[in-house]
């Protein structure tokens, strides 16, 4: 899976995490986080929301996946594959 997956999946358990706390779980840098997490809202796949001095994270599960093999499925088809 991509790293853009992976932060998917962190963000849609835990959308309160700050980058540090992602790049952590994702095994990535910040700064890869910040790049992913930019295309990601620009992709419409999340919406960012400031709550206080913290971002929270809304993964959009009716997105649907952007490959030709996969458009016909959505982000939440996704994840909850994975979840189980």
């Amino acid at each position: 899976m991509t790293n853009h997956a992976h932060v998917l999946i962190v963000l849609n358990s835990s959308p309160g995490l700050v980058l540090r706390e992602v790049a952590a779980r994702v095994g990535i840098t910040e700064r890869a986080v910040q790049r992913i997490l930019q295309d990601l809202e620009e992709g419409g796949f999340i919406r960012r929301e400031k709550v206080g001095r913290r971002n929270q994270y809304e993964v959009l599960t009716d997105a649907p996946l952007r490959h030709p093999i996969e458009e016909h499925r959505n982000i939440g088809d996704l994840l909850r594959l994975i979840n189980g």
